[in-house]
């Protein structure tokens, strides 16, 4: 039983053989495989998925170039079903951009393994759309706007399941008139598919210390707009990537602009959290980005019509956990399969699904039921997946020890000898997290960023409208601080509270009297758009992302 089961007697409860968290493309891809299989061998087998967005999609962005091998395995006749992929690559581009020019890398020089030929430029968000419609066809039972808040667990310390949030308690944490209960939803196995930093992955990690084995996560801030552009500089297909201004060659990071559809630009910005200046702002330096002469012109004429923020895991092969645990498994990104040089994890994510699905399905059949999926690990170890991660697993620390300039071009032979089947021996370490990079402030220098002028780069407010994020006001903030105290009383003159910058959705402010004096930290809690880097990059890992109330949150069109 949970710690809290008798405080809440009140609680009903549904029988599931498998609950899954999370309606990404690992969690979708999992219920898939299971009923598939429950149909193929006439096995009757129910499945639920939660989704704590508003609907399948309204959480998910990613930028997205999607290699299609797994969905080639999970729905081989996805074309003729009319899966949201359109847009084939058709041209690569590699820049390096300088503050007032670029070079552009030549295509025969790059390794073989980031040629997006056979791949698409998709939105991911409607590809889950669609990956929930097929999934519903074949039986699973999704709820969207349920956030799975908490871990249910048996008397033997295995998980049972998970419960959902109560809606309707006020800021107070008293029940207002609108109070209903959350439902707890029992499976014999529990996946969790809650994407980068999930609340419940992070306990469970903890409880089962299933990163004892492992090198620490690495992550990164991905930042993303979506444009719709004048149609004389759209160039269907055309995937561009690129490295340096404005971050430099010390911090790590890049960006991308993806055309597909009809006029539609996707341009996203990546920064490295193990920065080491407390006074960069992503948000501020992906706007920046936007000005440079070699980017802008793609979006004058232009409108942006969306933003979003998401964590991205970077840590690779070295920093996969262990993926089952008693009544349960880690699928996709709540254990990190991103292959960060690619900058792809999709398909990775939809492999994993499928084969936790593949073991707990013959565990189910078997009897069997709460127990540890060992299978599922033995699978991963000889699958595509880790072979896809270990090619690469070198590249992020090369980088994150040499900088750009000799991080990548290391990083680029060593895919190339991966390539020719005589990589590196052996696998470099991460080392320290990335909330412990951070330098003091008074080792570095303020950046002082341009204004916005509002048609090309724009402020975190306006960026954060056109998000579409909501949450009810009245209820408490889901945004938890270990001692309220810290910010102002250590970050603040150590760091010069770097979570005013980090954040890119104006969530955390440090708010003085007119002289400078008394100053407070603000949580403006409804600004979130789920990002989860306040959790990641705290030097003093003192906030906690938890789930809010149900729906609450961004809703992404076409992201």
């Amino acid at each position: 039983m949970s710690d809290n089961q008798e405080q809440t007697p009140e609680r009903e409860s549904m029988e599931y053989d498998v609950v899954i968290v999370g309606g990404g493309p690992a969690g979708l891809s999992a219920a898939i495989r299971l009923r598939q299989l429950a149909m193929e061998n006439d096995f009757e087998l129910t499945v639920t998925v939660l989704e704590k967005g508003s609907e399948v999609g309204a959480h998910i962005l990613s930028g997205a170039v999607i290699d299609p091998v797994a969905l080639n395995r999970l729905i081989p006749d996805w074309k003729a079903q009319g899966a949201p992929l359109d847009t084939p690559v058709t041209q690569d581009h590699f820049l390096v951009l300088g503050p007032a020019g670029h070079v552009r890398l030549p295509n025969f020089a790059m390794p073989p393994l980031l040629n997006n030929h056979g791949n698409y430029i998709v939105s991911l968000g409607n590809v889950c759309r669609w990956l929930a419609e097929r999934a519903e066809e074949l039986g699973v039972e999704i709820y969207p706007g349920f956030a799975a808040s908490e871990i249910v667990y048996n008397d033997d310390g295995s998980v049972k399941g998970v419960a959902t949030g109560d809606m309707g308690i006020g800021r107070d944490g008293n029940p207002k008139d609108s109070h209903t209960p959350g439902i707890e939803l029992h499976g014999k196995y529990t996946f969790i598919a809650e994407g980068v930093r999930g609340s419940l992955a992070k306990q469970l990690i903890a409880r089962f210390n299933l990163d004892e084995d492992c090198e620490p996560q690495k992550f990164g801030i991905g930042l993303k707009e979506l444009w719709e552009i004048d149609p004389a500089k759209h160039r269907k297909g055309l995937v561009q990537h690129s490295f340096g201004w404005p971050l430099g060659f010390k911090t790590g990071g890049g960006s991308f602009l993806y055309h597909f559809d009809e006029n539609l630009v996707s341009v996203g910005f990546v920064v490295h959290l193990n920065y080491s200046n407390p006074y960069l702002s992503p948000f501020d330096e992906f706007q920046r980005f936007k000005t440079h002469p070699s980017i802008c012109e793609t979006f004058e004429g232009g409108k942006r019509i969306a933003y979003g923020a998401r964590a991205i895991t970077e840590g690779g092969f070295q920093s996969v956990p262990k993926l089952s645990f008693p009544g349960g498994a880690l699928i996709g990104c709540s254990a990190g399969f991103v292959n960060v040089p690619r900058i792809k994890g999709s398909h990775n994510a939809m492999a994993t699904g499928m084969m936790a699905a593949e073991a707990a399905f013959e565990a189910i059949r078997a009897g069997r039921y709460n127990d540890e999926l060992s299978t599922y690990q033995d699978a991963y170890e000889v699958s595509d997946v880790a072979k896809d991660l270990k090619r690469v697993r070198n590249v992020k620390p090369l980088w994150s020890k040499l900088g750009t300039v000799g991080g990548v071009a290391l990083g680029g032979i060593d895919m190339w000898m991966n390539n020719l089947g005589i990589g590196l021996p052996f696998t470099l370490k991460h080392g320290k997290p990335d909330h412990a990079c951070l330098k003091p402030a008074s080792q570095c220098k303020p950046i002082d960023y341009p204004k916005p002028d509002g048609k090309v780069s724009f402020d975190k407010l306006s960026s954060v409208f056109v998000s579409a994020t909501n949450h009810e006001e009245d209820q408490p903030i889901h945004l938890q601080l270990t001692d309220p105290d810290a910010p102002i009383r250590d970050n603040l003159p150590q760091y010069a509270e770097p979570a005013q910058r980090y954040c890119p959705a104006g969530v955390y402010e440090v708010v003085t009297e007119d002289d400078g004096s008394n100053p407070t930290f603000q949580i403006n809690a409804q600004n979130c758009v789920h990002c989860k880097t306040c959790d990641i990059k705290d030097p003093a890992q003192n906030i906690t992302w938890t789930v809010p109330e149900g729906a609450g949150g961004p809703n992404y069109p076409n992201m």
